[in-house]
């Protein structure tokens, strides 16, 4: 059902989000010190019998220098450098297989898929412990993880991974480093808003149906996972609430898209009770750069499926003309 706001009132939505003012201080600090670890990417060729498509098993440096797993994906026949597409995963999911990530490559691009530290135990598998953590890929939640100061976050272990990964797709001589999008559904969604917020020369960003936006919101509109995470541990951690917020605030994708500059394409769903769609649009409204969004009306977090990543074609597509 439609549970939160008219679309009519979701196009207009502009709610006050908290911003630490030392947002962008803190985010300079953290990739400053990120890219001080100096390990250059690694790509080792897999053979799984693609006649039309190359694989290759990334390593790049991630947060604290801790190696992050990906695939690279390549058309085999490329006259010239490829634009590129950085995939980012939902939450609970790993890389999985190669062959779970044959769209964009069959379509001409460079596409590399971060695997997502201490996850992929939920659905597709990972390969990236979280040592920071001292975890191995293991089952949700991630939520709540340091979530008493931002430096300590979960968080900020993984988006910083996200701008990295990108910086290592770019590395690979296959890759156009000027025509490099992200995209993502759910987390990955918001880890690319992450990275529009980060990157001042992204070529373009997809954030479909994107969680981790306008967590006050969330957490007190819905009571499905993983926003729950933070309500249940509110419910426990009775004082915490203000501290708890002030944390998430360096991480809402409302302030990381009021900072982008990149061509956008956004998708929502308006029975979505995971990632609720006044929470999406309170990111797109702030947009800072050129932006469309497509509006699934009867679907819930599965939003536009096949049908959007047509969208998503179509809009890079017209970015190369």
């Amino acid at each position: 059902m439609h549970f939160d706001l008219p679309l009519e009132a979701l196009q207009a939505y502009d709610p006050e989000v908290a911003r630490p003012e030392d947002f962008g201080a803190f985010w300079d600090a953290t990739l400053r010190e990120a890219r001080s670890c100096g390990l250059e990417p690694v790509f080792t060729p897999l053979d799984l019998g693609l006649r039309t498509l190359e694989t290759f098993d990334a390593t790049f440096a991630g947060f604290g220098g801790a190696p992050v797993k990906g695939w690279l994906l390549l058309p085999r026949a490329r006259p010239d450098k490829l634009p590129c597409v950085v995939e980012y995963i939902g939450y609970g999911g790993g890389r999985g297989s190669p062959l779970d990530w044959l769209l964009w490559a069959s379509a001409d691009y460079a596409h590399f898929v971060m695997d997502t530290r201490g996850q992929g135990s939920a659905w597709l598998r990972g390969d990236t412990p979280d040592p920071q953590a001292g975890a191995n890929p293991h089952h949700p939640g991630f939520l709540t993880q340091g979530i008493r100061s931002p430096e300590t976050y979960y968080y900020r272990r993984l988006m910083t991974d996200a701008v990295l990964a990108l910086e290592a797709a770019r590395a690979h001589p296959a890759v156009d480093p000027a025509r490099v999008a992200v995209t993502g559904g759910s987390q990955g969604g918001g880890l690319a808003l992450a990275v529009a917020g980060l990157e001042p020369d992204l070529w373009a960003a997809m954030p479909d149906v994107p969680f981790l936006c306008h967590f006050r919101r969330a957490t007190t509109l819905v009571d499905s996972h993983p926003y729950a995470e933070i309500r249940n541990y509110l419910k426990v951690h009775r004082g915490e609430v203000e501290r708890v917020y002030r944390t998430l605030s360096y991480f809402d994708g409302v302030n990381f898209a009021e900072r982008a500059s990149a061509p956008a394409l956004f998708s929502v769903a308006l029975m979505d009770d995971i990632c609720p769609p006044s929470t999406v649009f309170a990111a797109y409204n702030r947009y800072a750069g050129e932006k469309d969004i497509r509006v699934y009306e009867f679907n819930a977090h599965e939003g536009g499926q096949s049908v959007q990543k047509l969208e998503q074609l179509r809009f890079l597509r017209g970015l190369e003309r």
